[in-house]
């Protein structure tokens, strides 16, 4: 099932009726600036920054970034600001901006004013590669450590809603989820595999709705067709997949900073299983990642 590319992201942004009011946490930092700019323009959103109002106003003027229509709301606290924007209705999304994760998601997950579900809340990443013209989705690379089953199977659906909303509009097909791991053999010796056989029978039971689910795969696997043929080792996910779960962050996070400095690619990542889509990458991270991340949350948010 092909994923759409970031060019079609920001074609479907641009199509949008209105625009949608985005509360960053945390917004004097130039890649927020610049990039909240560049989407107002484009007529993406309506921005709104918590923060310090001063720093952020004198960041603009030595960038020569226009703030008029831009929302400043001065805070000690600029994610319990954001966080309370988007609880109030006030905001329809949230972006991370120059903050520390720890305080973002102290604020996300406070119980009575946060932005809990009952779902566990997950980083997915999705990687384009120029080369291949080949884009797919990874998950958890930011958020849980060691995820356990159970939470395993709430980031694989977290993977089929982002799939789904991400998909080429002709396509019909299912999303092709690969559980990867070290190896593609179970061992008991590898806990995560276990559970890799344990959510492709699930999925074959039909727990997760359309979907084919197939684990455990290695990541050459899940993205090489030439793999499966010198592994002779097939099945419908094997070489092309369109999300991977990961068995734990530490995997996770060091195979998506790897391919992102030393592979052409775009990317852009969220956090799911929150009230709302929170744009959600690191604060080294470019005005392009934010507006790719941007664009992402726009298609999941507006169908």
């Amino acid at each position: 099932m092909p994923l759409i590319g970031f060019n079609h992201l920001y074609q479907f942004a641009d199509g949008l009726r209105s625009a949608l009011s985005v509360v960053v946490a945390g917004g004097a930092d130039p890649t927020v600036l610049e990039a909240m700019s560049l989407a107002q323009r484009r007529g993406w959103v309506e921005p709104i920054l918590t923060g310090n109002v001063h720093d952020t106003q004198r960041l603009a003027d030595d960038l020569n970034i226009d703030l008029s229509g831009f929302c400043l709301i001065e805070s000690d606290e600029p994610a319990v600001a954001a966080v309370a924007a988007v609880k109030t209705g006030r905001a329809q999304m949230l972006m991370k901006g120059q903050i520390a994760t720890r305080l973002l998601m102290k604020a996300i997950l406070a119980r009575d004013t946060g932005l809990r579900t009952d779902k566990s809340i997950c980083q997915v990443v999705m990687m384009e590669i120029l080369r291949d013209k080949r884009c797919f989705l990874l998950s958890d690379t930011g958020i849980t450590i060691q995820p356990s089953l159970e939470q395993k199977a709430d980031i694989l659906r977290s993977l089929i809603e982002v799939a789904t909303a991400l998909r080429e509009p002709s396509s019909l097909e299912c999303p092709r989820i690969a559980v990867v791991s070290a190896t593609e053999i179970a061992t008991e010796a590898m806990p995560d595999t276990i559970d890799a056989v344990e959510l492709t029978r699930r999925a074959v039971a039909g727990e997760f709705a359309h979907c084919v689910v197939q684990g455990p795969l290695s990541f050459d696997l899940a993205y090489a067709v030439d793999a499966g043929e010198k592994k002779k080792i097939d099945g419908s996910v094997v070489g092309s997949a369109d999300a991977m779960l990961f068995p734990d962050l530490l995997s996770a996070n060091l195979t998506v900073k790897a391919i992102m400095y030393t592979a052409n690619c775009c990317f852009g990542g969220i956090l799911c299983g929150t009230s709302c889509p929170v744009v959600f990458m690191s604060r080294a991270d470019t005005t392009s990642t934010r507006l790719n991340s941007l664009a992402m949350s726009l298609r999941l948010l507006v169908r």
